[in-house]
């Protein structure tokens, strides 16, 4: 199956499209849980059994693992992710070069992620080690959800269009394997909607739904190509019981209930 294809049977079975972003800051971690051999794949561990049930992927960024210890508990965590039938989408937003791109898609394959992120600004030849691995999903950098994503992707090109839609554009000419999906940001829904009009069928990944506030019912209305499609939340749900101490990975349980329920009135 492609990755596309499991990830909507995990859809179907739990009726979910929230991806639960697995960004343990080692400063927000639980005081208790600090003395563990690798205290991110402790948390994360409990984060999983906490939100499983509610969610149709996790979403590690590679920025919160790139250590030693960090590699180990990525690897931990998407073994135990993939033991309880979730994909892992890799936040890495890589690309490069020649052997560099090659060297980065390796590392995926490494971590045992189902799909990745990656920067399109290089261009296809940095995409091409990502794009060929037929059976793992490739997230193109869009329009992004920080407030800075509008410096570049919003310029308009002498064609009339806006850089993000020639990107979604390139995108559906990349997707030769049907691996091909986009980020595309909660924060900016008027975007969101004009990406759905260039790509109709490429499912999104889209971030900002949760502390960065973005529009949940854009999200879902213009996220989902065919039913298929992510919409993310990291610190709301992982952190959502900062203050709960050992009663935390419930209340990540809670967090993602609800944004799974809240979701589900636009679907």
């Amino acid at each position: 199956m492609s990755f596309f294809d499991r990830l909507e049977a995990r859809i179907d079975a739990v009726d979910s499209v929230v991806s639960v972003g697995l960004d343990p800051d080692p400063d927000r971690i639980p005081d208790h849980l600090r003395s563990a051999d690798l205290p991110r794949w402790a948390f994360n561990r409990r984060i999983i059994d906490a939100t499983h049930e509610h969610a149709a992927a996790y979403k590690p960024n590679a920025a919160f693992y790139e250590d030693a210890d960090g590699w180990r508990a990525l690897r931990e965590t998407v073994a135990y992710a993939s033991g309880k039938d979730v994909p892992v989408v890799l936040d890495a937003k890589r690309a490069d070069i020649g052997n560099t791109a090659r060297q980065y898609a390796d590392l995926v394959d490494e971590t045992g992620a189902d799909a990745v992120t990656v920067n399109p600004y290089m261009g296809r030849d940095s995409l091409a080690p990502f794009l060929s691995r037929a059976d793992t999903g490739v997230f193109v950098l869009c329009r992004t959800s920080n407030p800075g994503g509008a410096d570049l992707q919003d310029l308009e090109l002498a064609s009339g269009e806006p850089v993000y839609e020639r990107v979604a554009a390139l995108a559906d000419v990349y997707n030769e394997h049907g691996n091909v999906g986009l980020v595309v940001g909660a924060t900016a829904p008027e975007e969101l909607a004009s990406v759905r009009d260039v790509v109709p069928d490429l499912p999104f990944l889209v971030p900002g739904t949760g502390a960065q506030g973005g529009d949940a019912e854009a999200a879902v209305e213009h996220g989902l190509a065919g039913g298929v499609g992510l919409v993310n939340s990291s610190r709301g749900i992982i952190f959502a019981g900062e203050d709960r101490g050992e009663a935390f990975a419930g209340a990540a349980g809670e967090a993602a209930k609800r944004l799974e329920k809240r979701l589900n009135q636009y679907r």
